[in-house]
C-alpha cells in the first residue's frame, strides 16, 4: 500500500480502543490493553482476517426466558442481529454486514426470512468483492422486492432500482449520468420476476427471459443488448465508481473528508485489487485520520451493543428492539432507500432512547435502599466505580472533573448521619448512568 499514509504515532490503549469501536462494536473489560499489545498492524489485521467464528456469553433469549423466533416474532429479526453484534468474534464482518446495510437500505419487505437472507448475504460478502456483492444484491430477493425490481417487465419497466444503483450504490448523483440513462439502465435490468404462496409469500424468486427486453440500449454511450450482469459492470466500469465507493467507505470509519491523496491512492488500491473491499478498509483502519482526527458519533445499535458487551450482557429482553428504535436506528427498517443519516445521530428526541438503554441496562444492578454502602467513599473513588462498571472505558480529564463535581457537590447536601451511606449509593446510581450517556461513551 505504498503511498497510502499509515499512522505511525503511539498505539496505546486508547488509540486501540478507538479502532475497536470504529471497526466493531466497542471492546470487552481489558480489550483496549490486550488489543495495543499486538501493535497497529497486527491489530488491523486481527480484525480484518478473523478467527474462525465463535458466539461468547449468554444464550439470546425474550422476556419469558424463550429461545428467539426471529422469523416469527415481532422484533426478533432486530434482536437476533443485535446479539450478533454482541457476541460474535467477528467485529469487523458484523460491522461491515451493517455498513452494506445502510449502503444498500432495505426495509419492510413482509418476510422476515428474506431480509434475514439478504443479511447473510451481506455478512459473507462483508470484506470481499464489491463487484460480487452488487451482482448478488441486484439479485436478492429482497432487494427485488424492495425496489421493484419483479415489477420490471419489458412491457413496462419500472425505473426504481436502475436510479438507485447509480444514485446510491455505485456512482452518487453527480456522476454525469442521465434520465435516458436511467430509462436505459431499467431496461437492462428487466426479466426478474417470483411466485406468490398464499402461507408463505413471495417465493420462487427467478430470471425469465420472457420478461427481459432483449432490445439494444445505450447507457453512458455505450450500445449493446445489455442485460442485468452488464448493468452491474457498466456501472463498475464507470470512471466515477472508484471515488464514490471509497469517499463513501472512509466516511462510515473517518469522519473529516478524505484528503486528495489519499483519496487517489486508495481508487488505485481498489481498482488493481479487482474491486475487492478488504484492502481498502485496512488502509482506512490504519490511517493517521482514524487515530488523530476528532471523535464521531456512535450509531445507535453500536452504542447498544457496546454496553452490553461492556457488561458481558447478552440479549435478555424484547424491549432492544423498541428502544433502538427510539434511539433512531430499528436493523432492517431503515428510514429511506438512501440508509440512516449519520449526521443525526444524536437529538433531543433520540438522545432519549440512549438515556432509556443505558437505564435498562443498570436497572437490574441498581443498589438498593437495604444495601449497606461505603459512608466514607470519595468523590473520586465513586466516579473509578461508576467508570469501572462499564469495563474502564477511558475518560477525558473534561468529563472526569464534570463528573468528580456532580459527586463532590452530592457530599455537599450530606448534612445528617443517615445520609452518610444513603446518599452515596444513590450518588453511585446517578454516577454509572452520567458515565454511559457522557459524550466520551456517545462518540468514539
Amino acid at each position: 500500500m505504498a503511498g497510502i499514509p499509515t499512522y505511525s504515532g503511539p498505539f496505546g490503549p486508547a488509540e486501540a480502543e478507538r479502532l475497536l469501536w470504529r471497526a466493531g462494536f466497542g471492546p470487552r473489560p481489558g480489550e483496549p490493553a490486550e488489543v495495543a499489545k499486538l501493535g497497529l498492524d497486527r491489530a488491523v489485521a486481527a480484525l480484518t482476517r478473523p478467527p474462525k467464528l465463535a458466539l461468547s456469553g449468554p444464550e439470546p433469549h425474550d422476556e419469558d426466558g424463550l429461545p428467539l423466533a426471529p422469523f416469527d416474532a415481532w422484533g426478533h429479526d432486530h434482536l437476533t442481529w443485535l446479539d450478533r453484534m454482541v457476541r460474535s468474534n467477528q467485529q469487523l464482518v458484523e460491522r461491515m454486514t451493517l455498513v452494506w446495510h445502510d449502503w444498500f437500505a432495505t426495509g419492510d419487505t413482509g418476510p422476515p426470512a428474506l431480509n434475514l437472507r439478504q443479511n447473510e448475504l451481506f455478512r459473507k460478502q462483508a470484506l470481499g468483492s464489491f463487484k460480487q456483492l452488487l451482482i448478488k444484491v441486484t439479485r436478492d430477493p429482497a432487494m427485488l422486492i424492495w425496489l421493484s425490481g419483479t415489477e420490471n417487465t419489458k412491457w413496462a419497466p419500472n425505473e426504481n432500482y436502475a436510479r438507485e444503483l447509480m444514485e446510491l450504490f455505485t456512482l452518487g448523483a453527480s456522476a454525469g449520468y442521465d434520465e435516458n440513462d436511467v430509462r436505459e439502465q431499467a431496461r437492462a435490468l428487466t426479466g426478474w420476476t417470483n411466485d406468490w404462496d398464499d402461507d408463505s409469500g413471495p417465493t420462487d424468486f427467478r430470471f425469465d427471459p420472457e420478461y427481459h427486453d432483449t432490445g439494444r440500449k445505450k447507457i453512458f454511450g455505450e450500445k449493446g443488448r445489455f442485460d442485468w450482469r452488464d448493468s452491474c459492470e457498466l456501472c463498475l466500469e464507470h470512471k466515477r465508481h472508484p471515488g464514490f465507493l471509497v469517499q463513501k467507505l472512509w466516511s462510515y470509519f473517518v469522519p473529516t473528508p478524505i484528503d486528495s491523496k489519499t483519496g487517489k491512492e486508495l481508487r488505485k488500491l481498489y481498482v488493481k485489487g479487482d474491486y475487492k473491499v478488504r484492502p481498502v478498509v485496512e488502509a482506512i483502519l490504519r490511517h493517521p485520520a482514524l487515530y488523530e482526527g476528532p471523535r464521531m458519533v456512535k450509531p445507535p445499535v453500536v452504542y447498544i451493543a457496546g454496553l452490553l458487551r461492556a457488561r458481558g450482557r447478552g440479549i435478555d429482553t424484547d424491549s432492544w428492539t423498541w428502544i433502538s428504535d427510539l434511539a433512531g436506528q430499528r436493523l432492517f427498517d431503515p428510514p429511506n432507500v438512501a440508509g440512516w443519516d449519520e449526521t443525526r445521530w444524536l437529538d433531543t428526541s433520540t438522545l432519549r432512547g440512549r438515556w432509556i438503554a443505558a437505564q435498562r441496562i443498570t436497572r437490574d444492578d441498581v443498589i438498593e435502599d437495604e444495601t449497606e454502602y461505603d459512608a466514607t467513599e470519595s468523590a473520586k473513588a465513586a466516579v473509578d466505580r461508576a467508570i469501572a462498571y462499564w469495563g474502564d472505558p477511558l475518560i477525558t480529564n473534561a468529563t472526569r472533573a464534570e463528573l468528580e463535581g456532580f459527586a463532590t457537590r452530592v457530599e455537599g447536601v450530606i448534612d445528617e448521619e443517615w445520609k452518610e451511606d444513603s446518599y452515596r449509593r444513590l450518588r453511585q446510581n446517578a454516577l454509572r448512568m452520567l458515565v454511559a450517556t457522557s459524550p466520551d461513551l456517545q462518540t468514539c
